[in-house]
C-alpha cells in the first residue's frame, strides 16, 4: 500500500521575511517615483493660439492676402519681436516657435492671430500660460519700431496638437522643421518625409509620368509638355508622398487647362493647371506651396531647390524615393551665352543649377517644383521644371517656366 509522501513545512526567519517585504517597499517606491517624475516634471509639447491687435493702420485688403509684400512685412517684423521677447526671457528653454498665421485688417487696425510652441514639465501647465502671456503682454506694451499695439487686446488659450497641425497646413508654403542642409533630379539626395509636401506625381496608367505642385485643395500646375502624348483623364491620376511606388493619396483628374499659347515640341509658355475631382485633404506631409506675387523678384545667385522622381543622370534608372537637389538661380544672361543657350532662353523662363553642371533636374522631375523660402521660412514656388540639353552638363543648365511671369494666367484659371 503506498502512501503519500509528506513533507514539512518551515517557516522562513525574521530576518529574511523583513528583507523581502523592504525589496517590495523599494521596488514600488522607484515605481511611484518614476510615474510621478513622468507626469510632474517629464516635458510635454504645448500648443497655443491667440491674438491681438495693431493700431493706426489704415485698411488695406492686402494684409489678409498671405503672399503680399504687406502681409510677409508685418509678419516677419512681429515674429521677430516675438521670437526676441521669448528669447531674451526665463522661458528660453521652453520656447520651441512662435509664428503668424494670419492677419485680418479693419478700420485702422489689424487683428494678428498667432500660433506658439512650448516644452514644459505637466506639473508647471497652468504657470506656463500665465508666463507667455506675462512676456506676450511685456512685449506689446514695449512700442518699438513704428507699429503701436495694444496689451489689453492680447488673448491665448492651449489648443489640441492635431487643431495646431491643421492651422499650419491650412498655410501655404511650411512644412516640418528639417534641417536646414541640402545634402547635395541628378547630384541630389533622398528627402525627408513631409519635406516637400506640395511635390506631387502626375501618372499615366499608374506609373509615374511628370512632377506636379499642389497650389490649392483642388489645382496644381505642372509643365504643359507632360501632356504632348496623353491627354485623356482616364489614364491619368494624382499621388503623393515621398514614394513614387505605392501611390499615397492617389486623386484622379477632373480637367488639365494647357497654356493657351503653347506649342507641342516648343518650349515656350510650357505651363498647365491640373484640377482634380475632389479636394486634397491636407496633412503633415501634403499641403500647398505658396505661389509668389507677379512682382515678387528671385535674384541671380539665390538658393533654390528642385525635388522629383526623375532619372539620377540622362537616360539612367529613376528613384524610389523623391530626390531633393539645391541649385541657385543663374543670370540669363549668363545662360543666354553662345556657349551655353545661345539666346534661347526668354524672360517668361528661369535658369538654375550650375554651369560646371552636375547637378541638375532630370527626365521624370518635368512640370516638378523649383522652390525658395523666405526670410521667415515660408517657401514659394520659383519655377516648373521644363527644358535643358540632357541632365547636368557643363553650360547646360536647367531651364524652368518661371511662375511670376504666368501668376496672373494662374489666377485666371484656378482662382487662387
Amino acid at each position: 500500500m503506498y502512501r503519500p509522501v509528506t513533507t514539512s513545512r518551515t517557516s522562513l526567519p525574521p530576518w529574511m521575511i523583513a528583507l523581502t517585504v523592504l525589496g517590495v517597499l523599494a521596488i514600488l517606491g522607484v515605481t511611484i517615483g518614476l510615474l510621478v517624475h513622468f507626469l510632474a516634471v517629464e516635458n510635454k509639447i504645448y500648443y497655443y493660439q491667440g491674438s491681438f491687435k495693431v493700431l493706426n493702420i489704415p485698411y488695406n485688403r492686402n494684409y489678409e492676402r498671405e503672399t503680399s509684400p504687406e502681409n510677409n512685412y508685418l509678419s516677419k517684423i512681429l515674429e521677430t519681436k516675438m521670437v526676441d521677447a521669448f528669447q531674451s526671457s526665463n522661458m528660453y528653454r521652453q520656447y520651441i516657435n512662435s509664428q503668424v498665421i494670419t492677419l485680418d485688417p479693419d478700420n485702422n487696425s489689424i487683428t494678428v492671430h498667432i500660433w506658439l510652441v512650448f516644452k514644459d514639465s505637466r506639473s508647471r501647465k497652468e504657470n506656463t500660460r500665465r508666463r507667455i502671456e506675462s512676456i506676450l503682454s511685456q512685449m506689446l506694451r514695449n512700442h518699438t519700431g513704428s507699429f503701436t499695439t495694444d496689451p489689453n487686446s492680447l488673448k491665448l488659450m492651449e489648443i489640441s496638437k492635431v487643431d495646431a497641425e491643421n492651422i499650419i497646413n491650412n498655410r501655404c508654403g511650411r512644412r516640418p522643421r528639417m534641417s536646414a542642409t541640402y545634402d547635395r533630379v541628378k547630384g541630389g539626395s533622398t528627402a525627408q518625409k513631409g519635406e516637400w509636401p506640395w511635390q506631387a506625381s502626375l501618372r499615366v496608367n499608374g506609373r509615374h509620368h511628370c512632377g506636379a505642385s499642389l497650389i490649392s485643395e483642388r489645382f496644381l500646375v505642372t509643365a504643359a509638355h507632360c501632356f504632348q502624348k496623353t491627354d485623356n483623364l482616364q489614364n491619368l491620376t494624382i499621388s503623393f508622398g515621398t514614394k513614387v511606388t505605392p501611390p499615397y493619396m492617389q486623386h484622379n483628374i477632373q480637367q488639365v487647362i494647357i497654356h493657351e499659347d503653347y506649342i507641342k515640341g516648343e518650349h515656350h509658355d510650357d505651363i498647365a493647371v491640373i484640377l482634380l475631382t475632389e479636394n486634397v485633404l491636407f496633412k503633415n506631409d501634403v499641403h500647398r506651396v505658396c505661389l509668389p506675387e507677379t512682382t515678387q523678384i528671385f535674384p541671380p545667385g539665390e538658393g533654390v531647390v528642385v525635388t522629383g522622381w526623375g532619372a539620377l543622370s540622362h537616360s539612367g534608372e529613376s528613384p524610389l524615393l523623391l530626390q531633393k537637389a539645391s541649385v541657385k538661380i543663374i543670370d540669363t544672361n549668363i545662360c543666354n551665352a553662345k556657349e551655353a543657350y545661345n539666346g534661347r532662353i526668354l524672360d517668361t523662363m528661369l535658369c538654375a543649377g550650375y554651369m560646371e553642371g552636375n547637378i541638375d533636374a532630370c527626365q521624370g522631375d518635368s512640370g516638378g517644383p523649383l522652390v525658395h523660402p523666405n526670410s521667415q521660412g515660408i517657401w514659394y514656388l520659383v519655377g516648373i521644371v521644363s527644358w535643358g540639353h540632357e541632365c547636368g552638363k557643363i553650360n547646360k543648365p536647367g531651364v524652368y517656366t518661371r511662375v511670376t511671369a504666368y501668376r496672373n494666367w494662374i489666377a485666371s484659371k484656378t482662382g487662387v
